[in-house]
């Protein structure tokens, strides 16, 4: 019996070191994402390209495109990047999203209606203007513009979603295309909770068809729009104008209070609160942030950089999202460096340039041109830089996955971990000399944001780049094989 029961276990143990042998194997020829190395040559240079488009809304008065992250299991935590024009006029009808939103203005000027602690606080925002939408609050967007586009980045948190694609929309207000969320009860049930009649009721549950994003106050917009009227009161009004709309005058009896309460204190907090005060403040929400009103945290000839974290915008904190900008004059290069807190998502505003990143293994992950409009992301620890081309500044604007301060680690230049680290130890590391290593490291006297002209050239002077590029890789060769990062 006890022989049998030895062999089992020898049997058992076998079978465990073969499966974690095959495991092993499996790993090796996979990489991060689970591909094999037949597949990886073709999709090297997309794994951190945002180019997965979705447009989830689409009128004639506007659209909202995503741009959903597959991060796989290197991404810490989901972040995908949306894109709202608006047509001048136009209104996002009220809704509220299983994903926190933060907005950034890149043109136009916008008026957002939020819900905070059940009242509607009404901000403006202009170009610049960073402002945080909390998943499940009802909101409004409008471009109030007569000649102006609006264009909107936000980034879109799900991690409190429902999983029901990207994101999930429920719209208050809507008829047959969107449907409101109220259209779901019965008919009986609305016209008790709004204590008006059924057709009333029907009547403002299939008026809109025009989509989520509508025209106001133009011919374009659909007749007897109650949102054109609507928008065009002074806040103090709109309540008062949505009871005219569905005759919602009566007070409830006793037994209909409590199920009346909750449809009233609903259109209280979306349209306003009916004896707020002539000039008082709109609502207790925090107030917007406007990136170009701050004074860059780093700058020098070759550029600069802004970082936002929860001590600077206090509503950051809650979703747990930083926000940076950052401009690279023609031919400079953010230097090498790795973010230890989180992952990077970029969004090129203007200019084009080149975005490198490097595996852990010291090997190249990616080395794309980037133009405006695109979009890339960057693991957690994963070292990379951004460069410019000559033929103009180079801004990109992102989102990072912490609200914490921000402290990337720079790989080269004079404030570089490598000057800290300066020792015989890491001379021993690299296999040189201490006074070659320090003659390297020294060699740089600027910090964060670099001169390169010549690791940036125009497009047509790539060839040439790839000739200086393999002089550079001998000279690291020379120098060590375990060295990762580049210099001038």
């Amino acid at each position: 019996m006890g022989n049998r029961v030895a062999h089992l276990l020898l049997l058992l143990v076998l079978c465990y070191g073969l499966t974690m042998a095959v495991g092993l194997y499996r790993g090796e020829k996979e990489d991060w994402r689970g591909d094999s190395e037949e597949t990886q040559a073709g999709r090297e240079q997309e794994w951190f390209m945002l180019q997965d488009s979705k447009r989830v809304v689409k009128t004639d008065a506007g659209d909202m495109r995503v741009l959903r992250n597959y991060g796989g299991r290197i991404m810490d935590r989901p972040v995908h990047i949306g894109f709202i024009t608006m047509e001048p006029r136009s209104l996002f009808v009220p809704q509220y999203i299983d994903s926190s939103l933060i907005l950034f203005v890149r043109t136009g000027e916008a008026r957002v209606g939020l819900i905070y602690e059940d009242e509607l606080a009404e901000r403006r925002l202009k170009i610049g203007d960073i402002y945080r939408i909390p998943a499940g609050s009802a909101f409004y967007l409008m471009n109030a513009e007569e000649g102006q586009r609006l264009h909107i980045i936000c980034s879109i948190d799900p991690s409190e979603s429902l999983g029901l694609g990207v994101f999930q929309s429920f719209f208050i207000g809507g008829g047959t295309y969107p449907t409101s969320i109220l259209a779901g009860f019965e008919l009986e049930t609305l016209s008790t909770a709004f204590n008006v009649t059924t057709d009333e009721v029907r009547e403002i549950m299939t008026r809109q068809q025009e989509g989520p994003i509508v025209f106001i106050g133009d011919s374009r917009a659909p007749r007897l729009s109650p949102w054109t009227k609507f928008l065009n009161l002074k806040e103090q009004d709109r309540l008062q104008h949505l009871k005219r709309l569905v005759k919602f005058q009566q007070q409830p009896s006793e037994g209909e209070e409590q199920m009346t309460w909750s449809w009233r204190k609903l259109l209280n907090s979306v349209f306003g609160q009916e004896n707020k005060k002539k000039g008082e403040k709109a609502g207790k929400s925090p107030d917007s942030y406007n990136i170009y009103d701050r004074r860059p945290d780093f700058r020098n000839n070759y550029g600069w950089s802004i970082a936002l974290d929860e001590s600077d915008y206090q509503p950051l904190k809650h979703s747990g999202v930083g926000v940076y900008l950052v401009n690279l004059t023609a031919g400079s290069m953010m230097a090498p460096h790795v973010n230890p807190t989180a992952t990077e998502f970029g969004i090129v505003l203007r200019g084009s340039g080149r975005i490198q990143i490097v595996f852990p293994n010291g090997t190249q992950a990616m080395d794309a041109r980037v133009k405006e409009g695109d979009v890339f992301w960057v693991p957690r620890y994963f070292p990379f830089c951004q460069i410019a081309d000559r033929s103009g500044p180079f801004e990109f604007f992102g989102f990072t996955t912490s609200a914490r301060k921000n402290r990337p680690q720079f790989l080269v230049g004079s404030s570089s971990i490598l000057q800290t680290l300066r020792s015989p130890e890491l001379a021993a590391a690299f296999g040189v000399s201490e006074d070659m290593i320090d003659r390297v490291i020294s060699a740089q006297r600027e910090a964060v944001i670099l001169p390169s002209a010549s690791a940036a050239p125009p497009v047509e002077e790539e060839e040439v780049v790839a000739a200086k590029f393999e002089k550079v890789q001998k000279v690291i060769k020379s120098v060590g094989n375990g060295m990762i990062m580049g210099f001038d």
